[in-house]
């Protein structure tokens, strides 16, 4: 069986039986006529260039209507472009603080939170970290009503080196990585008062 070739439009980068519906079909059929005159006979008959472009003057998408289209998408991409910085921005001034708590004599856990920005599955690295290190992990909220993933046992060097490579595997080597020792606070000692 031969293998059959694709033409690809040079304006719209359809194949030329659907450049109607690019809104740029003055352009598409034009330059369909000067490449491959063959199929432009095979689309469209017997028509001329100039009967094609005074008929779609005639039409309900004119020049006018092409030149409004092609302004509002260039204006769609800006706005998503500046979108896309100000994420960017936002991801690279954030940064994930590791906090390791103790919780008695030798236990301790690590709570890591800002994650939350860089459009990370918090369970899923839950169930990662679990089966990584071989340890409880949860995902729970902090006190300020965001979520954190606490990780049980004193692994904070690990996470951090994982965390590293998950964030660079996004692109984003220049975010901080913080860690934090909490220390937990000693109940003062209370001496009786001496006796008068």
């Amino acid at each position: 069986m031969p293998l059959k070739t694709v033409i690809y439009c040079g304006v719209c980068s359809f194949p030329p039986e659907y450049c109607e519906f690019t809104g740029k079909i003055k352009r598409c059929r034009a330059w369909l006529h000067e490449t491959h005159p063959e199929l432009f006979q095979k689309l469209y008959g017997d028509l001329d260039v100039e009967e094609a472009a005074a008929k779609l003057a005639g039409s309900s998408i004119g020049e006018e209507r092409e030149e409004k289209l092609e302004k509002d998408l260039r204006k769609l991409q800006a706005k998503q472009e500046s979108r896309e910085q100000r994420e960017l921005a936002k991801k690279l001034s954030s940064k994930v603080v590791i906090k390791r708590e103790a919780r008695t004599k030798r236990k301790c856990m690590i709570a890591i939170s800002g994650l939350e920005v860089f459009e990370i599955d918090m369970k899923k690295l839950a169930k990662t970290f679990a089966s990584k290190f071989a340890t409880g992990c949860s995902v729970s909220k902090n006190a300020e009503k965001k979520e954190e993933i606490v990780v049980q046992g004193d692994v904070a060097e690990e996470v951090e080196a994982y965390i590293h490579s998950l964030l660079e595997d996004k692109g984003l080597k220049d975010v901080k990585v913080e860690v934090v020792d909490a220390k937990k606070k000693k109940k003062p000692t209370t001496t009786p008062a001496p006796a008068a």
